[in-house]
């Protein structure tokens, strides 16, 4: 048996409410929507991964999502221009990954980095 996919569900009486964020900052597409369910996704070959975490690194909160990018620094002039507050960074981590952390709509904390 191999795990193909690990998907992030994300509970919501307005599932609309992600667009902005996901699509229109990230740039993800939707690849389904259902009305109660709109998934978002990307054609990048994905590894699947899951972390258990007693601490963010350096000291920062778990995140409940973490989005690995080509550009943070894009990524984090979009969220600043639509206006999401940053909650932390950005911040060149000794792990060798560049990173800032941002809450989605849903108020879900979101490590968005880059590896440097």
């Amino acid at each position: 048996m191999t795990v193909r996919r690990i998907v992030a569900n994300i509970a919501t009486p307005n599932a609309a409410a992600a667009k902005r964020f996901y699509r229109d900052v990230l740039g993800l597409d939707v690849l389904m929507d259902q009305g109660w369910i709109v998934t978002y996704g990307s054609a990048e070959e994905m590894q699947v991964q899951v972390s258990f975490m007693a601490q963010g690194g350096s000291g920062t909160p778990v995140p409940d999502l973490s989005i690995e990018v080509d550009d943070v620094e894009a990524a984090l002039e979009g969220m600043k221009a639509a206006g999401f507050a940053i909650e932390y960074g950005p911040a060149d981590e000794p792990w060798g990954v560049r990173r800032f952390y941002v809450r989605d709509p849903f108020g879900r904390l979101v490590n968005i980095l880059s590896h440097q």
